[in-house]
């Protein structure tokens, strides 16, 4: 079908059914000398034709089974009501030829929005051709335009179809983010690999691509960030973490705040350590704990022998003079407990403090790291000289890219299963630590020293 650009506004769909076998003269036909005079002369089909005001009539028609039916499209650069009036007429017609028929109206179409979508259809790929050329353009582009190209490259990743950025298909790293604007902002800063969570319930997708790919959690700088990390801690595994500043939201900040949050994540170990969150890691809240501690704390030393009394009873190992021992205990407990003695005293057991023999590396490395203490800092050690000192945050980083053979690596930090692995696979011998965190694999040939052994 042919259509005048420089005339049609609108399109005039219509079916035609007949009661007999009729072609498509008939029909054009049929159609002018029914609505002659019927709209009057502003209206007449055959003026308006002449006019150019109508398009040349279209008809495709087939018979089959003694009926014939098809489509009829007329264009018109009439004006809206003019349009309808037409198409109603057409309506009326009850007979093609000799037939019995009827018109319906399908659809009065305006060409020109389906002109306008091809327009920003075309702008979009001239748009994206002109961005692969040139990082930077020269062209002052509208906003309406550049939103529209952000939109096209988001994509719906896993079973729930989650916002993410094109490259989270291919790529080993994936930045986890809150919601579908963060993806957004994300992307304008060139980053393609992000994808969204949409909530505090942590869809399956992104749990099973933290089983196979490298996970920073990027979450904003509020409460509700914060909410959506210790998740993250629970269902997921995450490797790194990265917060927005407080208190603004990934979806408000600029490229260079961007940057430098992505710069400054943090190893997962290493921020629940800092923070105190290791209870995310069991499910428990951090609130609970004392509670639950509290009562074995200050259960009374005639119960706790009770207890174990009542067990020997059930193992058949109590002595004969059990019971001796038993009224024995009670009256030496309760006269320590009447004299308000020391807890030292009371517990000789516990208060003397084993001297530890250290040899003179333990002892060197001791005093490096009571000096770092609340550093937060890294020193790698060989042949007795420190080699290089970073931060515990870029430790992970620096042992990946240090070549050289070292002897040992002492940090104002948490000795984490992923830093163990690294310092196994690099053959470095000592490592030495503020604290141990939770190790599940200890290498071999790897000692261990933390500030608990060496003070």
């Amino acid at each position: 079908m042919n259509i005048d650009p420089s005339t049609t506004k609108y399109m005039v769909k219509a079916r035609i059914n007949a009661d007999g076998i009729v072609e498509k003269p008939d029909v054009v036909g049929a159609i002018f000398g029914q609505t002659e005079g019927l709209l009057g002369d502003e209206l007449d089909l055959r003026d308006l034709q002449k006019s150019g005001r109508i398009g040349r009539i279209e008809v495709e028609i087939s018979s089959q089974s003694g009926k014939s039916e098809g489509i009829v499209h007329i264009p018109s650069s009439l004006d809206q009501v003019e349009t309808v009036i037409l198409a109603s007429a057409l309506e009326t017609i009850d007979r093609v030829g000799p037939c019995k028929a009827g018109i319906k109206i399908l659809s009065i179409e305006d060409v020109r929005i389906t002109k306008r979508e091809k327009i920003i259809e075309r702008a979009k790929e001239l748009l994206n051709e002109l961005m692969t050329q040139s990082n930077q353009s020269g062209i002052d582009l509208t906003d309406s335009v550049r939103q529209s190209v952000q939109m096209e490259e988001i994509i719906h990743f896993g079973k729930e179809r989650l916002p993410a950025g094109p490259n989270v298909k291919d790529s080993d790293a994936i930045i986890v983010v809150e919601g579908r604007s963060d993806v957004l902002n994300l992307l304008r800063s060139g980053i393609k690999n992000a994808i969204a969570v949409e909530g505090t319930n942590i869809p399956k997708t992104v749990m099973d691509l933290s089983k196979e790919r490298i996970i920073t959690a990027f979450v904003d700088g509020d409460r509700g960030g914060e909410l959506i990390l210790r998740e993250l801690f629970q269902v997921a595994e995450l490797d790194f973490v990265a917060r927005a500043p407080r208190p603004l939201e990934v979806e408000e900040l600029t490229q260079k705040q961007i940057t430098k949050s992505l710069r400054n994540k943090i190893p997962a170990e290493q921020y629940i350590e800092m923070y105190g969150i290791s209870d995310a890691l069991n499910g428990k809240k951090k609130e609970e704990r004392p509670e639950e501690e509290k009562p074995k704390r200050e259960r009374p030393a005639r119960e706790e022998r009770e207890e174990r009394n009542g067990k020997e009873d059930r193992n058949g190992r109590e002595e004969r003079n059990g019971k001796e021992r038993k009224s024995r205990f009670d009256t030496e407990a309760a006269e320590r407990f009447k004299k308000k003695e020391p807890r030292e005293k009371r517990e000789p057991k516990a208060a003397p403090k084993v001297e530890k023999n250290l040899n003179e590396q333990q002892t060197a490395y001791r005093d490096m790291l009571m000096d770092m203490s609340t550093s937060h800092n890294a020193k790698l050690i060989a042949d007795g000289e420190v080699k290089v000192e970073t931060t515990v945050r870029e430790l992970v980083d620096t042992l990946k890219n240090h070549e050289d053979k070292l002897d040992a690596i002492v940090f104002d930090g948490v000795i984490s299963q992923r830093i163990l692995d690294i310092v196994s696979s690099k053959g470095i011998p000592v490592v030495v630590g503020a604290k141990m965190g939770s190790v599940t694999k200890q290498p071999s040939g790897v000692e261990i020293w933390t500030k608990e052994d060496l003070v």
